[in-house]
């Protein structure tokens, strides 16, 4: 699934969302974009920035509707979220819980990507 891009007071933001095996769970993730590779330019349409190592996580079980979504900080360093990011985030995440719950009562987990 392609990454979602948002620029915000000058600074790119990127989620991604993926299957996290090990976990269960959809894995909705937060970082800061970096710009994608000068030679992709030339290309029409290509993305201007990727997602960079991500920094805030959400773990949405798809299993077990008993097991509660998570949010996860990877962060060696400190990073400022601005509200509308972290808002823009948790809508993400909301819709998520949303499609999993749904896919689970339906008995279709697999419907959720």
């Amino acid at each position: 699934m392609p990454a979602e891009l948002r620029e915000h007071a000058g600074r790119h933001y990127a989620i991604q969302f993926h299957y996290a095996l090990p976990d269960d769970s959809w894995a909705v993730e937060l970082s800061k974009a970096v710009p994608a590779p000068a030679a992709w330019a030339e290309t029409p349409n290509a993305a201007t920035h990727l997602p960079g190592p991500p920094f805030l996580v959400a773990l949405i079980p798809d299993e077990d509707p008993d097991l509660e979504p998570t949010v996860r900080l990877y962060n060696p360093d400190e990073h400022v979220i601005p509200y509308k990011i972290m808002q823009w985030f948790m809508e993400q995440v909301a819709d998520q819980v949303e499609r999993c719950l749904i896919a689970f009562e339906e008995g279709e987990p697999e419907a959720v990507e």
